[in-house]
């Protein structure tokens, strides 16, 4: 027989599933490993999806997305970043966020083209640029500067090749933030460059100590070279309603409109009105959830510290990535251990780039009892293996 697509053949499994998929048969195990808000999507916005169903709101909608909802979408990044954008034209609803990143690497890559991305970072980043033909070109960010891109580190990157510069703060996996600031440098050289952003903004809701999201589409120049990926999944506790959206320039949100319309045809009609209420009147459920995920964070860093896990405090999402280099082991050995001995899944830091060796991903999506019960056994765990 002819072989199959050999890019598809290449790619690596997710390093986060093999510990899923062991947690499921281990009875009493707790795992810290799912980037999952651990609420229920708040009623009103449940309730607006099955009032949905029961005014027989089942068809199609436009390829691109409800108009209603798309012009909510709008007018928040309007009244939150000060960008405008045309909700016919400029504004597309995915399947998640997920599916927006695959759309917009598709609708910019051409064969052989660069696409740098910073690591550690999300885990679909690099096999969507491979499978749209891009070349991966990776930055290692370092602790030491939390894990923020800096602009030598992207100076550096750059050559005749490059087309793409994927970000993602704040961070999956490490929690880090970039400020205006701090991001101010790095649009200064896209600008310069001529490069794309794909900006991944799904964490922009849950920041904390005062700090607000910056998006970088908001700074001079960078609008027009800007694919901005966000959704629902986090803010709104609605990982399961498959609901992201993209906001980029007429003539890249068309020719990713054209690839979702192939593909999709249309993300799902009653998440998509669930998702108007959760523009609408979602407000106070994000204060409330961030509230609470606050709380967690303080608790997690303060307990990983004491016990000689040191990490950065991490300002943004829900994970802290904290360095296991006493233990003298791999980050999959640690982890591995970990699960076996004391029943506790937390993720390799490798499972987001080799940058991240030397480091575990913890998720804080948790209950307070369940975040005690879990840093108890990490406690013991590390006790035993280096006094």
């Amino acid at each position: 027989m002819k072989s199959v697509n050999k890019t598809a053949t290449e790619i690596k499994p997710s390093g986060i599933r093999k510990f899923f998929d062991i947690v499921s048969e281990m009875p009493d195990a707790i795992s810290l490993g799912v980037g999952e808000p651990d609420f229920d999507t708040p009623w009103h916005i449940a309730d607006e999806g099955i009032y949905s169903l029961e005014r027989g709101r089942t068809f199609y909608t436009s390829n691109s997305g409800l108009l209603e909802l798309r012009e909510e979408i709008c007018k928040m990044y309007k009244r939150k970043y000060s960008i405008e954008y045309c909700a016919k034209n400029e504004c597309l609803v995915t399947v998640g966020g997920s599916e927006g990143i695959d759309l917009a690497l598709r609708a910019l890559i051409n064969p052989g083209d660069e696409v740098i991305i910073p690591e550690p970072s999300f885990v679909s980043y690099v096999p969507c640029a491979s499978l749209a033909g891009g070349t991966p070109v990776i930055i290692d960010l370092k602790n030491e500067n939390e894990f923020k891109l800096t602009e030598d580190e992207l100076k550096n990157a750059i050559t005749e090749k490059t087309k793409v510069l994927i970000i993602s703060f704040p961070n999956n996996p490490t929690g880090a933030i970039m400020t205006k600031e701090e991001l101010l440098p790095i649009a200064k050289l896209c600008v310069e460059h001529d490069l794309y952003v794909i900006s991944d903004e799904i964490y922009s809701e849950l920041t904390y100590g005062g700090i607000t999201h910056t998006s970088i589409a908001s700074l001079p120049g960078m609008r027009e070279r800007t694919i901005v990926i966000n959704g629902f999944s986090k803010a709104y506790a609605m990982t399961g309603w498959r609901m992201g959206y993209a906001l980029a320039p007429t003539e890249i949100a068309t020719i990713m409109t054209k690839i979702h319309q192939f593909c999709i045809m249309c993300a799902p009609t009653t998440s998509q009105y669930a998702a108007v209420e959760a523009i609408k009147a979602g407000d106070k459920d994000i204060i409330s959830m961030r509230k609470s995920y606050d709380e967690r964070r303080r608790y997690l860093y303060k307990r990983l510290n004491d016990m000689g896990m040191p990490a950065f405090e991490p300002m943004g999402a829900f994970y802290m990535f904290p360095s296991i280099a006493r233990f003298n082991m791999t980050s999959d050995e640690f982890a591995t251990r970990l699960l076996k001995e004391e029943k506790l899944a937390v993720v390799p830091g490798t499972a987001f780039g080799h940058s991240g060796e030397g480091f575990i991903r913890i998720s804080y999506a948790y209950s307070i009892d369940q975040l005690r019960e879990a840093l108890d056994r990490i406690e013991r765990f590390a006790r035993k293996i280096n006094p």
